[in-house]
C-alpha cells in the first residue's frame, strides 16, 4: 500500500494577501480541490494506494460536502488537540483547539501530527516558558496521537532532524519514535520522514542513499511501520522515491516552485502519475 499525502498548509491565502492561492475564492477552495482530484484518483486500485488530503479546518466542511460516495479521497485535519471531549467529561472547553471528536464529526478520516512546523511552534512556546526539555514536545505529540487514534482517526506522524540535530540523528529520530509512539496502536499510524535540514530555498535536497538509510532505521525501530517521504514528493524526485523499496509513499505540498508558485490540482495528479508509474 502506498500512501500519497497532500498537506495544503495555508495555501488558501489569496495571492493579493501574500499567499499562493490562485485556484479559487477562499469560500470555495476546499470544495474545488476535492472536485478537481477525486475522479482522476479513482483509476488507482484502493488496495494499491490511498490518498489523504490535509486541509485547514475552515475548509473541511466544504471539502467533505464535495466527496462522492465512492471517492478515494480521505480528508484529514492538520492536527488535533491533546485532550478530547467525552460523554460525562469535558463537553468542549477547548477554545481555539481541535478535539479529535469534532475533527472526525466534520468528515475527516485522518490527521497530521508532528509536522516540522508544529514541532517548531511547540519548541518556541516551551522556550518562552524557559523549558529546555525538548523531549517534552514528543510527549505532547504522543498525547495528540493517542487522542486521534482513540477517536478512530488514522495518523500521519511526522519526524525529522534539523541541521543542528543532524550529527546525532539516530538519537533525535529514535526519541521522536519511542516517545511519540509510546502506547499507540501502530497499525493506525504512518510515519512521515521530514529531513528538515534539507527543506527550503537554497538547501541541498536529501539524496536517495540518505532517505533509504533513514527509512530502514525507522522500520527497524518500529517493527516495520510504513514510512513515507515527507520532504516533498515532486515531479523531479517522483521516480527516485518510487525506486526506494523502503519508502511507502510521499507527501506533496506545493506543486509549482517558480513563477506563480502554489498548489495546482493538475500538477498534483501528474506527480502522482509519475510516482505510481501510470
Amino acid at each position: 500500500m502506498k500512501h500519497i499525502l497532500l498537506n495544503l498548509k495555508r495555501f488558501d491565502v489569496p495571492a493579493e494577501l501574500g499567499g499562493v492561492n490562485r485556484l479559487a475564492p477562499v469560500a470555495e477552495w476546499g470544495r474545488t480541490i476535492v472536485e478537481s482530484t477525486q475522479d482522476a484518483l479513482k483509476q488507482y486500485d484502493p488496495a494499491e494506494a490511498e490518498f489523504m488530503q490535509f486541509l485547514p479546518e475552515a475548509h473541511l466542511l466544504s471539502a467533505a460536502a464535495a466527496l462522492e460516495k465512492d471517492s478515494p479521497v480521505i480528508l484529514g485535519s492538520q492536527g488535533v488537540f491533546r485532550e478530547n471531549t467525552a460523554v460525562g467529561g469535558n463537553f468542549g472547553a477547548f477554545t481555539t483547539n481541535r478535539p479529535a471528536s469534532i475533527v472526525k464529526a466534520l468528515g475527516c478520516g485522518a490527521t497530521l501530527i508532528g509536522h516540522c512546523e508544529e514541532r517548531s511552534d511547540k519548541k518556541g512556546i516551551l522556550a518562552e516558558a524557559g523549558v529546555t526539555d525538548m523531549p517534552a514536545v514528543n510527549r505532547l505529540l504522543n498525547q495528540e496521537i493517542r487522542c486521534a487514534v482513540s477517536a478512530g482517526l488514522k495518523v500521519v506522524y511526522c519526524i525529522g532532524e534539523t541541521s543542528e540535530e543532524q550529527p546525532r540523528w539516530q538519537q533525535v529520530l529514535g526519541e521522536q519514535l519511542s516517545v511519540g509512539l509510546d502506547g499507540v496502536d501502530k497499525s493506525r499510524v504512518v510515519v512521515a520522514y521530514e529531513p528538515v535540514w534539507s527543506i527550503g530555498p537554497g538547501k541541498t535536497p536529501a539524496g536517495r542513499d540518505y532517505i533509504t538509510m533513514i527509512a530502514r532505521f525507522v522500520k527497524e525501530q518500529t517493527g516495520g511501520m510504513d514510512v513515507v517521504y515527507g520532504g516533498g514528493l515532486k515531479a523531479d524526485n517522483a521516480a527516485m522515491l518510487a525506486s526506494i523499496g523502503e519508502i511507502d509513499g510521499g507527501l506533496i505540498a506545493l506543486t509549482r516552485f517558480t513563477g506563480e508558485i502554489g498548489f495546482y490540482p493538475d500538477e498534483y495528479l501528474e506527480i502522482i502519475r509519475l510516482y505510481m508509474g501510470k
